[in-house]
């Protein structure tokens, strides 16, 4: 079975605490995380917080293989110290044609003012970066000795696991509005963020697939320049409890109510079957760390089914807090859970 997280608004919506929830509570033999450094996932759990770059957020499940795409572009220094840091050495393997950032894309992103004043970008070198690999100049990690005990063919690897009857957990980075091709352009990423996008860096194609879980937090958030339909001001955002900032920049996130019609537009782009939806507990306080559906109470439920109905698609996940098992599965009872 393979299923695919993908955001669905403008990143931040909550998906490394999905992906982690799934690997805790699936048979998933492999994760594979695509992106870049650029995006950070969170996730809380066994009263820790991991803020994670580029190893999969299913790091948690012990017996999980982790992998990293072909379409991904990895800096040697954070994925050698999330290595360590997590202790996911032996399990944890680069695709060989997976891209290298490398210091001098960092540097020409920082001399570049458009980038960094006008379209908010991390200036971690990602985009650098891939401007080098569509040229074909860019290194990659088959290049680089010091990863050569970490390099597989994914393709093969994920093939083999597929085929005899394995899960496959698919990763998706940021959010579909982010997205170069589909979201708010130049306000975006240097990649594809949409499903079809998220495959193509992992080498399988839209056959494969079994599910895809779009991921909403409660009301949208985006860090940096561009449109947020909606948007309230910062006096709002923290009477609302809302104020977040972003893991890899530290900068404080935008904030606006739920959008049902970026959420229906998602749900078309991503071919979504299943919604997850994040921080309940953050528009309806007494739904916090509740882990059954009968026990919220009537307003959350209602908002929550009013939601399907727009949608057109189950929510068949709900984090309720921070951690990884504040989280209300709701497959089996919808009839999604295989």
């Amino acid at each position: 079975m393979l299923s695919v997280v993908v955001g669905g608004f403008f990143g931040d919506e909550g998906k490394g605490k999905v992906v982690a929830y799934l690997a805790l509570n699936d048979e998933v033999n492999a994760a594979v995380r695509v992106g870049s450094v650029n995006a950070g996932h969170t996730v809380i759990w066994g009263g820790k917080e991991f803020k994670l770059r580029i190893i999969p957020s299913a790091f948690v499940n012990g017996g999980c293989k982790l992998y990293i795409g072909a379409g991904s572009l990895v800096r040697l220094d954070v994925f050698f110290r999330e290595v360590t840091t997590l202790g996911v050495a032996g399990r944890v393997f680069v695709d060989k044609n997976a891209g290298i950032i490398e210091d001098k894309h960092v540097e020409t992103e920082a001399r570049d003012e458009y980038l960094r004043n006008s379209i908010g970008s991390t200036l971690q070198g990602v985009g650098a970066a891939m401007v080098d690999r569509v040229m074909r100049r860019l290194k990659l990690a088959r290049d680089f000795p010091e990863l050569s005990t970490y390099l597989v063919d994914l393709v093969d690897e994920l093939w083999r696991i597929l085929d005899s009857g394995g899960n496959v957990l698919v990763e998706g980075t940021q959010g579909t509005y982010l997205s170069l091709y589909h979201g708010t352009y130049p306000y975006v990423t240097s990649r594809d963020t949409t499903a079809s996008g998220i495959l193509s860096e992992v080498g399988l194609g839209p056959k494969h697939v079994d599910e895809v879980i779009l991921v909403f937090k409660s009301y949208v958030t985006r860090v940096g320049s561009g449109p947020l339909p909606g948007e309230l001001p910062l006096e709002e955002v923290i009477n609302r409890g809302w104020l977040e900032k972003a893991s890899v920049t530290g900068r404080m996130r935008r904030a606006a109510p739920f959008d049902y019609n970026l959420a229906r537009r998602a749900v078309i782009l991503n071919s979504a079957t299943q919604a997850a939806l994040t921080c309940l507990d953050k528009v309806f306080p007494p739904s916090a760390r509740v882990r059954e559906w009968g026990k919220l109470p009537p307003e959350a439920k209602r908002w929550v089914e009013d939601l399907e109905d727009s949608i057109g698609i189950p929510v068949t996940l709900i984090g309720t807090g921070d951690d990884v098992t504040h989280m209300i599965d709701r497959r089996k009872d919808l009839g999604v859970m295989r």
